[in-house]
């Protein structure tokens, strides 16, 4: 029996996924657990593998959005009757996507085989034959490819099992601008010119001008939205707006932890960050303040046991938070590691569901970025998320004296209706302790 394939909820907020290329194609053999496409998702791009064995008989979105739960393809005996599945599929669950229910009818007026050779190459300047179709390739290196012209079928992958990563795309372009340019034909001879009368020589021709601005002044380039930037624009508008925001911020004099971490980058197998310190310091901090460690659920607010903070980090197309599990029971070297591993899985969309589940408070850090001070948007379900700036020196009261301070400015922004001021304030004076007094983040 044929069975269809529909786009699975691969993660927490996921409402569609965005097909980004087939690595199967229609008439080919499948078995279960081998990949059929990649999938963007509003927060990494995934693989999608198969639960089925058999021939893949129908491919319905090519490229493209796709809801959750729409039908993407069928999967069943040679010669099965696809269509009478998808139907079935569609009129069965009737909130399928127009797309995917369309598919099916268009191709229907032509032949099977037909079909298959409409699908878009994998590389952007060959032929489209059958091995250009299965080269391995990145999302972003075949995204990276077709904006620079470049050819796949000419570039060696060095990822694994010989599949093209960004860094091979880089590699080619740089090939192509070093290339050396064709020369021209040479022209025909011209006959001699008369020459000009004495005051044509004098004259200078006018210069043509090397660019031109539209009198409409319509300069402009449109942009598609990905999946992660849908994501952020709807979940951060619903923070903003549905969540009663307001903000504290306190001054850190980060003189005793500058110290501290000297010292233990002396000792440490990996070397510490201000931002693990900061990190360490709100987990402790969590543990001693268990109502900024709460959620709003609507009907209930729900105080958290674990200490699971997310990190933000920045990537090419938004925001990506991983979380540090349990990070009050782990060491300064262990969050300094995690962090790293996380972040690097951020930077190249391979972060699980998993790693960026759970958080009960977020930390988003631009003080690398030369930023003193700025509000952050809270991270849902958390109740709070502490905005962290650089480190400055700057002349302040010591003891009674004028003296230079490593101050840093941090601020909190607090959900109104899970935690009041003076939670908030007493929160951030604990963290604002430790750092001053780095010793205390291991009592």
């Amino acid at each position: 029996m044929a069975e269809v394939i529909r786009m699975p909820r691969m993660s927490d907020t996921m409402e569609e996924g965005n097909i980004v290329s087939w690595l199967k194609e229609e008439g080919e053999e499948v078995e279960a657990g081998e990949t059929l496409a990649e999938v963007e998702t509003d927060k990494a791009t995934m693989e999608l593998d198969s639960y089925f064995d058999g021939v893949l008989l129908h491919i319905a979105v090519k490229e493209g959005p796709v809801p959750i739960n729409g039908v993407i393809a069928v999967i069943g005996d040679e010669g099965e009757d696809w269509k009478a599945a998808v139907e079935e599929a569609t009129s069965d669950n009737g909130s399928s996507d127009d797309s995917s229910d369309e598919a099916p009818k268009e191709e229907a007026a032509a032949p099977q085989e037909d079909t298959s050779s409409q699908e878009e190459p994998a590389g952007t300047g060959g032929s489209s034959s059958d091995g250009d179709k299965r080269i391995k390739a990145s999302p972003l290196a075949r995204s990276m490819a077709k904006e620079a012209n470049v050819d796949l079928t000419n570039v060696d992958g060095s990822g694994d099992g010989g599949r093209i990563v960004k860094r091979d795309i880089e590699e080619a372009i740089e090939q192509q601008k070093s290339a050396p340019a064709p020369q021209p034909a040479p022209a025909a001879p011209e006959a001699p010119a008369a020459q000009p009368a004495p005051q044509q020589q004098e004259a200078p021709a006018a210069k043509v001008p090397e660019f031109s601005i539209s009198a409409s002044g319509d300069n402009y380039e449109d942009e598609p939205v990905s999946q992660m930037r849908k994501t952020i624009a709807r979940r951060l508008g619903e923070s903003k707006f549905s969540a009663p925001h307001f903000y504290l911020t306190v001054e850190i004099n980060m003189d005793n932890a500058i110290k501290v971490r000297k010292r233990l980058n002396e000792v440490a197998p990996t070397k510490i960050s201000f931002n693990d310190l900061v990190l360490k310091a709100c987990a402790v901090a969590l543990r001693q303040n268990p109502a900024i460690n709460s959620s709003w659920l609507g009907d209930k607010i729900r105080k958290n046991k674990d200490v699971n903070i997310g990190v933000a980090v920045a990537v090419d197309e938004g925001l990506l938070v991983p979380v540090i599990r349990f990070a009050d029971m782990k060491s300064l070297s262990q969050i300094n590691t995690e962090v790293k591993t996380l972040a690097g899985k951020a930077k190249n969309r391979k972060l699980s569901t998993e790693e960026m589940q759970g958080n009960t408070f977020t930390i988003s850090n631009l003080g690398m970025f030369g930023i003193e001070a700025f509000t952050a948007i809270i991270n849902p379900p958390d109740s709070c998320i502490l905005a962290v700036g650089g480190i400055i020196e700057k002349p302040i009261v010591k003891d009674g004296e004028l003296a230079v301070g490593n101050m840093m400015k941090v601020t909190l922004s607090c959900d109104h209706r899970v935690v009041d001021g003076a939670t908030g304030a007493t929160f951030l004076n604990t963290v604002k302790d430790i750092l001053e007094d780095p010793i205390r983040i291991l009592v």
